[in-house]
């Protein structure tokens, strides 16, 4: 069976350091604040994305998967049936906790088999050259001792590398980086799915729905930190990619009026992901905050636009 170009609803997450963008940014309706994160492709129970149009309308991406498994995925269909990656839109309009994720066998040795960690990748979108700061692994010098001594006298921050970043940026977090996006940053990101988070720091907050600070994790979260990784600075574009990794790839393209995007058939599922402009893939429209999957019966793509158009392609890693 052909299975169409498809388009998901948006699942909007509330959270303390939210913002207001992403419904207007994503093309749908949602809460008036606090939107901090749009999962715009999920299979994480509870939060399954549902085709927006056509002739799926309704049907969730696993109800696909379980009934067209290498129409979507082509001949490697993951062990699990499950979609590996979770891409979302993030709008931090406070900072996020100083936090890490657990690799694939912590994962499991901390939820059982199956689980899976989670390495991620961010592409700024929007930032504020002002106050907007990233804060990726650990600065030079920094040990567990260090960071639980940091903790002690109130100076985490400064225990990892930070810089200010700019649109188009690209950072790549392996799993077991600690990191926290900072505030007035709009991003795109690309993860695993898992939804597996140690919180080291939250900035002293209180939930205003709870009045209390939220949970940390700290024993767990250092036993998985990379203190050994040093500076995680923003990636290098070589050629159109920008990461390949045994969970994800994730290229970048331009798209003018003069210039159509020829993208071959590589017998396998993709994702592209509109972050400037609009266009259309094979005859669907296609505009910045929407997604769209090809699956791997699609074959070759051409992306076309009037006005120019840029796009993220996600495709599936070799794990």
């Amino acid at each position: 069976m052909m299975l169409p170009l498809l388009k998901f609803v948006p699942i909007f997450k509330t959270m303390l350091w939210g913002g207001n963008r992403l419904p207007e940014f994503v093309g749908y309706p949602g809460p008036a604040e606090n939107v901090g994160e749009a999962w715009v492709l999920s299979d994480v129970d509870g939060s399954l994305s549902v085709v927006a149009d056509g002739p799926f309308a309704g049907h969730t991406l696993r109800d696909l998967l379980q009934q067209h498994p290498k129409e979507v995925f082509g001949e490697q269909v993951p062990a699990d049936g499950k979609f590996p990656l979770l891409l979302k839109f993030i709008d931090a309009k406070q900072e996020l906790s100083v936090q890490v994720h657990p690799n694939d066998e912590q994962a499991e040795d901390h939820k059982g088999p199956g689980h899976r960690g989670k390495t991620e990748a961010w592409v700024i979108l929007d930032a504020n050259p002002d106050t907007s700061r990233i804060y990726a692994g650990f600065a030079d010098g920094h040990s567990e001792q260090t960071f639980r001594h940091a903790m002690t006298t109130n100076s985490v921050p400064s225990t990892l590398h930070t810089y200010t970043p700019k649109p188009g940026d690209c950072v790549f977090l392996e799993a077991g980086t600690v990191h926290a996006i900072g505030a007035d940053i709009l991003l795109f990101e690309v993860q695993q799915t898992s939804d597996i988070t140690y919180r080291l720091f939250d900035w002293n907050r209180v939930d205003a729905k709870t009045g209390e600070p939220r949970e940390l994790h700290i024993d767990r979260g250092l036993a998985c930190s990379d203190f050994a990784g040093g500076p995680c600075q923003p990636v290098e574009l070589i050629s159109s990619t920008l990461v390949a990794c045994p969970y994800f790839t994730l290229n970048r393209f331009v798209v003018t009026a003069d210039s159509p995007l020829s993208l071959p058939d590589t017998g396998a599922c993709r994702v592209l992901v509109g972050t400037s402009g609009s266009g259309v893939v094979n005859g669907m429209s296609l505009r910045a905050g929407e997604v769209l999957l090809l699956p791997a019966c699609t074959g070759s793509a051409t992306v076309t636009t009037d006005d120019g158009f840029q796009i993220l392609e996600c495709g599936l890693g070799s794990s």
